[in-house]
């Protein structure tokens, strides 16, 4: 899905997502931005743009990789058809921050965290790019191929001197690059205790096993 398949409801509600970075209650949603109705929250899902978590009342939403991907296109996109002035509005303000994402060589992930994250300081920033970087050459060293799976607890075992919480945050921001796989293990009876400890939660999935393709 393009997105010019977009309604400016979709968008809007993605766009919140976004900014949240995290599982947003589909009741919460109409106090962030527009309320989203059943037709667009399936057609949403159904393009895998976002993912449905309707096993807690109420359900709740959450941007997947192909989410975010999208929302990097939106951000100095063109608003969708048939806009308001307010709709316009939020993509001139979205147009700046292209700018400034160009400028900085940032991503959106680099932006949006869950509320009670801190602030990220450019010092932080540093630490993150270099963990991230960390993390491909362990799996470089380790993976047969580029695009073959990895566990995580293999990787862990390859960067034990990086704390667990700067690790999980390091693998949860390289998820939404476009070469990079967070995979639970299908066959849930194969995983050994070592391996269930080494499960990077991202949203309400354990992901046991990592992939790269370049």
């Amino acid at each position: 899905m393009s997105t010019e398949d977009l309604n400016g409801t979709e968008a809007a509600v993605l766009l919140v997502l976004m900014a949240e970075a995290s599982p947003v209650k589909n009741s919460e949603l109409k106090t962030m931005g527009p309320e989203l109705p059943k037709p667009s929250r399936d057609k949403l899902k159904n393009s895998g743009l976002i993912e449905v978590n309707s096993s807690v009342r109420p359900m709740t939403l959450e941007l997947t990789d192909k989410g975010w991907r999208t929302c990097g296109e939106l951000i100095g996109g063109e608003p969708p058809a048939r806009s308001t002035g307010a709709g316009k509005a939020l993509f001139t303000v979205l147009a700046g921050l292209r700018r400034w994402f160009d400028r900085t060589d940032s991503r959106p992930a680099d932006l949006f965290s869950p509320r009670g994250d801190e602030p990220a300081t450019a010092e932080m920033t540093e630490k993150s790019v270099d963990v991230e970087a960390d993390i491909r050459a362990a799996y470089a060293r380790i993976a047969r191929e580029p695009g073959s799976t990895v566990r995580l607890s293999r990787l862990r075992n390859e960067l034990r001197d990086i704390s667990r919480s700067d690790l999980d945050d390091a693998l949860a921001r390289l998820r939404r690059a476009d070469d990079v796989s967070l995979i639970p293990e299908e066959n849930q009876k194969t995983l050994t205790d070592e391996e269930r400890a080494a499960a990077v939660v991202v949203g309400n999935q354990q992901n046991h096993l990592l992939s790269i393709e370049s």
